[in-house]
């Protein structure tokens, strides 16, 4: 066969795909949005309705609701059953609200509060800083916010439980921990530790109301105040920082770093769970893209290699001690001061 009728890979045009299917990123999310806001996957948990009984039962024309089922249907959150449709088994499992996990507060974060603060990320970008406030969130948006991180954050809490052995030490300290559900799942695994959650008053509010009536209620200490400013509660021999290195920039992580390092004792345990990145911030692509919500979210926020923090350990005078995945893009530091 001739060498001329095989074509040249070298020469073969570009594919502009990859520029039509992330442009239209938007599209797939607002419609799984809208989906999970409408009730849609709630109004499936119970089996297959046709497009007339979701439309009925949701309150929506027939027309606009099918615009919306047959988009996420594509997108392979339901299936056809027929007629009608139900829910694929990933939204059973987490959007149903019946389910082994509930991934809606999830949902309505990225859909109430990131959605709209995406489209300042090119003036975010330009002026170097989030334009939409540090984390400016109105009362309702905080319970939003806190309880969007905790569906977020709750596999990482689990994997925690599973990566770390907590048995050694006496009183844990969740710094910046939210709804306080890291220290709910490893209080709820190890009965003689106790825990201090140190957040933001509007924060520490919506934990409060988490904990009310709950069996750690009386195990876990709600300290209100600014871990970069205020001091910090001392006496524990762990301190955990989840998802707080993201939304710092790196002279505020030294600084907190510092602080931690002054406030607890010799021997201490630092534990970090984050997204961090390899040394050229590309990878996982889940944590390079997640730089855009920590900037235009947090406002000085960004990610971080594990190389980044390792140095931030020796200049606060801490030692490294491991570095393990947790699963998927989330891993754990661990240094001892």
């Amino acid at each position: 066969m001739s060498t001329q009728s095989v074509p040249a890979m070298a020469n073969a045009a570009p594919d502009p795909q990859l520029i039509f299917e992330t442009a239209a990123g938007f599209m797939r999310a607002k419609h799984l949005f809208v989906a999970g806001e409408l009730g849609v996957f709630e109004a499936l948990g119970s089996g297959p309705k046709s497009l007339d009984e979701l439309a009925r039962d949701l309150e929506l024309p027939r027309r606009t609701a099918r615009i919306v089922v047959d988009a996420v249907t594509a997108l392979g959150f339901l299936e056809r059953d027929g007629a009608g449709y139900r829910n694929a088994p990933v939204a059973q499992a987490f959007l149903s609200g019946g389910g082994s996990a509930d991934m809606r507060p999830f949902l309505r974060f990225w859909n109430r509060l990131s959605y709209r603060r995406w489209t300042t990320l090119e003036d975010s970008v330009r002026l170097g800083h989030g334009v939409s406030g540090e984390f400016a969130f109105t009362p309702d948006e905080q319970r939003v916010f806190s309880e969007g991180v905790e569906a977020f954050s709750s596999g990482q809490a689990a994997a925690l439980l599973e990566g770390y052995d907590f048995s050694a030490h006496h009183r844990v300290l969740d710094l910046g921990g939210g709804t306080g559900n890291f220290l709910r799942a490893v209080l709820g695994r190890y009965a003689a530790l106790e825990g201090t959650l140190f957040e933001l008053p509007p924060a520490a509010a919506v934990a409060r109301q988490s904990l009310k009536g709950t069996p750690l209620e009386q195990r876990i200490a709600i300290v209100e105040g600014d871990f970069l400013r205020d001091p910090l509660p001392t006496d524990h021999d762990a301190v955990l920082v989840a998802n707080v290195v993201h939304v710092l920039d790196a002279e505020q992580n030294l600084q907190l770093f510092r602080r931690v390092h002054q406030a607890v004792p010799a021997g201490a345990r630092f534990l970090m769970v984050d997204l961090w990145t390899n040394p050229t911030h590309t990878e996982p692509l889940f944590a390079a893209l997640m730089a855009g919500e920590f900037l235009v979210v947090g406002g000085n926020g960004d990610v971080y290699s594990a190389e980044e923090v390792r140095q931030w350990l020796e200049q606060t005078g801490w030692k490294l001690i491991e570095h393990e995945s947790l699963g998927g893009p989330t891993g754990l530091i661990v240094a001892q001061a």
